[in-house]
């Protein structure tokens, strides 16, 4: 795994930053989807869009973090189009009702927009 920048891992020197985003992730709800700098931008730094992704390939199958709800900046999977990980994020999106259109999810529609009280005053799971 590539390791993540000097200024990223001073940035997230005294706190477990990894369990920070996985919180995040896990408060996107059911039916929605978040990308990976809106998680970043949450974290504190839009720039740490990659170390969002490093968290959740380094996520614990227990307790399940929707790994599946954060995609890319243009409304895309991540993953190469013909891979099992983008046919299992695709599934289990489209199980959740998200629509695909011409690859793409609909920002506007299917975005995650959370409230300050939801980012506050979500109980830990």
């Amino acid at each position: 795994m590539p390791s993540i920048s000097s200024g990223a891992f001073e940035a997230t020197k005294g706190f477990n930053a990894y369990q920070r985003i996985w919180r995040i992730v896990r408060a996107i709800p059911y039916g929605q989807v978040a990308t990976y700098g809106q998680v970043a931008g949450l974290l504190g730094n839009r720039r740490y869009a990659r170390l969002v992704g490093y968290a959740l390939h380094k996520a614990p199958a227990e307790p399940a973090i929707p790994w599946h709800r954060v995609i890319n900046a243009r409304g895309r999977l991540s993953f190469p189009r013909d891979s099992e990980p983008y046919a299992l994020q695709f599934d289990r999106l489209t199980e959740e009702g998200v629509e695909f259109v011409n690859g793409r999810v609909d920002l506007e529609r299917f975005g995650w927009q959370p409230t300050l009280d939801e980012l506050l005053w979500r109980p830990e799971d």
